[in-house]
């Protein structure tokens, strides 16, 4: 089941689950497309996975299934894989 991240990992822009503007790779690192797309080119900068839109979870299961309430941000900010 999918954490459903709260914020971007960069700029800590607020995600909530219905979020349409959140990014995710296979670990779940979270993004908003902002930075996904102008920052980090699509790339994940802790894994080097691609970056997809993160899927919505019905509403109706939020109340069973809650999102994570757990932030997580980069403490070096948002710098692309190949630059760090």
């Amino acid at each position: 089941m999918l954490e459903l991240r709260p914020n971007c990992e960069c700029c800590d822009r607020d995600l909530p689950p219905e979020s349409r503007d959140a990014v995710i790779c296979t670990f779940e690192c979270t993004f908003c497309a902002s930075c996904a797309s102008d920052v980090l080119g699509g790339v994940c900068p802790n894994c080097g996975g691609e970056l997809v839109r993160r899927p919505i979870r019905p509403a109706d299961k939020l109340s069973r299934f809650p999102a994570s309430t757990q932030r997580v941000l980069k403490a070096d900010g948002c710098v692309p894989k190949e630059a760090a």
